[in-house]
């Protein structure tokens, strides 16, 4: 299974916010979309991704002052990156080795989409039922 038929199914959707909005407005974002993650972009560049993780360490290094601050300074900037054609399997070792949950999607450095730890689960798992329901079959026809 490749990236690229996960976002043929699950869609091509990315939510983003502007290195210079507030982590109150990131919550307010990650909340109402019913994400764990924004891409942050800089004139249609990719320059982070914050999550509801980035949200709780500052708050719980700065408190309620935290709010105020830009997404700037807590976002991660290293960021990783999936490309349409990787594997599944691929993605899924490198977001264990990370301890990352959401993987940017981008095709000759244009974002094109974002995939969850849960969607590549998902996809597993459906793989997984597949071909334990092809082994049923062919031991139930022999």
């Amino acid at each position: 299974m490749l990236v690229s038929q996960i976002l043929r199914t699950k869609g091509d959707t990315v939510f983003t916010v502007s290195p210079s909005e507030t982590i109150a407005a990131v919550a307010a974002l990650l909340h109402s979309r019913r994400v764990g993650a924004l891409v942050v972009l800089d004139a249609e560049r990719v320059a982070g991704i914050v999550s509801e993780r980035d949200v709780v360490r500052a708050m719980a290094e700065g408190g309620g002052s935290a709010l105020e601050k830009p997404v700037s300074a807590v976002m991660t900037r290293d960021v990783l990156f999936a490309q349409p054609g990787e594997t599944v399997d691929s993605l899924l070792a490198r977001m264990s080795d990370r301890r990352i949950r959401h993987l940017p999607v981008c095709k000759d450095d244009r974002l094109v989409g974002i995939v969850s730890i849960g969607d590549l689960v998902k996809w597993k798992i459906s793989e997984v039922e597949a071909e334990a329901d092809g082994l049923k079959a062919y031991i139930a026809a022999s």
